[in-house]
């Protein structure tokens, strides 16, 4: 009896310690940020005077450019293969700007983490045996100088060995990487941007107007966040950087399906402007308006580097793949939502304006609309739904003042969203959205108050599964969802007839049948006529970040699974056709694909718990 209660209690012991580890894996998805590799306040100093580390050119973006390829000439007499370089912004990095909480606290050399690394044999093997190599790194402005330094001893260990003499763009307080968003209201667009620009040293505007024809200036407001603000570390330690100010500006009133220009600029107190580039962008339809209507639906890609620094374990190989991919695609593309798991930052802050940058393509030209994930927002103690510490200390902060989102508070980041034919309600998974909580209610509203006369395409979205799923932590947990997930959604999905149901968080791809509690409601796969019955699933978390496994159990609602890199694309022709398509961000080709043909009738039609009352008077 003993021994079977030892054997029972041992067992259990090895459930519970396998489910926890299974949630921290899915959790952490088992990458780190590279950055977080670096035991930079292990640092030593071991400076050699035979070293030479020198980076050219002097002066960065003569003609403008706010991104420029650097050359850095290494010569070192005794290299070694765990040597590497790291790329630092301020160019002063010593113990003179360490912030210390304890005055009886040893201060350490180095505070601050680089803004990226790279091996120094990465463009050279011959390096450890001849010392000498020449790298490449593309620098994007950051409102401060650069210096780089070489390190031994690997980024467990690392020994300061030379550092190089400082660079700086012409211009680092320049307002760039636009943001384009949607307003609270049809005819809106705001503009967000970053510069270097205190509101008391210079003052925001856009300046706007139909193409070709006059500009007028709308004012902008300026945000930024501090040290201070964040909620743990590194965000408040290694990682922090100043983030610059945030600007952000609202163009109102526009004409339906217009082009407008637009330019950044800062009046200076003696009167001079500071420009940006020009830009354009495509107004939105009417709410309603029958009209050719493109939307990109993706989460968690990331950022990744084109110099080929900072990779560690692959961690975000898809990523420029898929920004590429959309860049290459804009003029077919209206609208883009990344849902969740913007940047992986995971506190260092440095990568929010390498994320800008990447993207600045795109988010100049159509609404890039985001939804918070939990690697924006997680933190322990903070409010958040989930108490783990995936945002790095960031809390939510860089992601709710770096991107507008039309939400009425946007450190509760929900919100709707109309364009043209579609609806959209986005959904923060990492606050509650259980039955009887703020957002619960939200949800509700948002559903019920599409006109689906004028607007047939009802979306819903979030970061987590809160639908279907068939991951393999999801199948091991044996749910396969989000726990507490469709339990307290799937009456809303049924009620107001959501037509898709998009998720990140899981980094694949995977289409469900029109389901309703766990059961296919319509036995077609690739094209759906008439009234539909319920609700499509899809999990398209393929956007650039390592790769999640499927479970080995396919349950019968999953309809196709790709374990691969990709995003989908929504075309509306009319009110009454849409095509649903995914893509490879490899190559741009269509993988999976189905499309809807159906009536505003059938949108009445009544189903399964769909039902409005009747009576029988007359």
């Amino acid at each position: 009896m003993q021994q079977s209660f030892k054997s029972t209690m041992i067992l259990v012991l090895l459930c519970l310690a396998t489910s926890v580890n299974l949630a921290m894996a899915h959790i952490n998805g088992f990458g780190e940020q590279p950055l977080s590799k670096i035991a930079i306040l292990k640092t030593t100093l071991a400076l050699r005077d035979s070293v030479s580390l020198k980076a050219q050119p002097l002066i960065l973006g003569l003609k403008g450019e706010d991104t420029q390829l650097v050359t850095v000439d290494l010569e070192n007499p005794d290299p070694s293969a765990n040597d590497w370089v790291g790329v630092f912004s301020p160019a002063k990095f010593n113990s003179s700007t360490c912030v210390l909480h304890d005055s009886k606290e040893q201060t350490p050399y180095i505070c601050t983490a680089p803004i990226k690394y790279m091996s120094a044999n990465h463009s050279d093997s011959a390096y450890t045996k001849t010392g000498k190599t020449t790298m490449k790194f593309q620098l994007i402005n950051q409102r401060a100088d650069f210096s780089f330094a070489l390190f031994s001893g690997g980024l467990s260990t690392p020994k300061l060995v030379a550092v190089s003499n400082f660079i700086s763009f012409a211009n680092p307080k320049a307002p760039l990487y636009p943001r384009l968003a949607q307003g609270k209201s049809w005819d809106e667009m705001t503009i967000t941007w970053t510069s270097g620009y205190d509101i008391n040293e210079a003052v925001p505007f856009v300046e706007w107007g139909l193409k070709g024809d006059n500009q007028i200036r709308s004012p902008a407001g300026t945000l930024t966040f501090t040290r201070n603000s964040m909620c743990g570390s590194p965000a408040r330690t290694v990682g922090w950087r100043d983030p610059g100010w945030i600007h952000t500006g609202f163009v109102k009133n526009l004409w339906p399906n217009s082009v407008y220009t637009y330019r950044m600029g800062h009046q200076l107190s003696n009167g001079s402007y500071v420009w940006s580039k020009i830009y354009k962008f495509k107004s939105s339809p009417y709410p309603g308006q029958d009209s050719l209507q493109r939307v990109i639906i993706f989460g968690d890609m990331g950022k990744a580097e084109r110099d080929g620094s900072n990779e560690y374990s692959n961690y975000q190989p898809g990523s420029l793949n898929t920004t590429d991919q959309l860049i290459k695609d804009l003029s077919n593309i209206d609208i883009v939502f990344h849902i969740g798991d913007i940047t992986y930052a995971n506190g260092y802050l440095s990568q929010w304006d390498q994320f800008t940058s990447q993207v600045e393509p795109i988010t100049s030209t159509v609404p890039y609309m985001i939804a918070s994930g939990n690697h924006e927002r997680d933190w322990p103690n903070t409010g958040s739904f989930y108490d783990t510490t995936d945002s790095g200390g960031e809390c939510g902060v860089p992601a709710e003042t770096m991107f507008f989102v039309p939400a009425e508070n946007r450190a509760k980041f929900w919100y709707s969203t109309d364009y043209g034919m579609f609806h959209f309600c986005i959904v923060d998974s990492e606050h509650d959205w259980r039955e009887g909580s703020e957002q619960y209610k939200f949800i509700q509203q948002c559903l019920a108050s599409a006109d689906r006369q004028k607007q047939p395409w009802l979306i819903f979205a979030a970061h987590r599964v809160l639908g279907y799923s068939s991951d393999y932590w999801y199948g091991q947990e044996g749910s396969f969802e989000e726990p507490m997930g469709r339990e307290s959604l799937q009456r809303l999905w049924q009620k107001y007839k959501v037509d898709i149901a998009f998720y990140g968080h899981v980094h694949n791809y995977e289409r469900t049948c029109p389901i309703y509690q766990n059961q296919c409601v319509n036995t077609d796969k690739y094209h759906y006529s008439g009234t539909v019955n319920g609700t499509i699933h899809v999990v398209v978390g393929g956007g650039g970040s390592h790769l999640s496994e499927f479970s080995s159990l396919t349950p019968g609602w999953s309809i196709y699974r790709d374990y691969d890199f990709g995003f989908v694309k929504l075309t509306a022709f009319n009110h009454s056709s849409l095509l649903f398509e995914y893509k490879k961000s490899s190559d741009g080709k269509v993988y999976d694909s189905f499309t809807i043909s159906r009536d505003y009738r059938d949108v009445l039609a009544c189903v399964h718990d769909s039902c409005e009352a009747t009576t029988l008077a007359s």
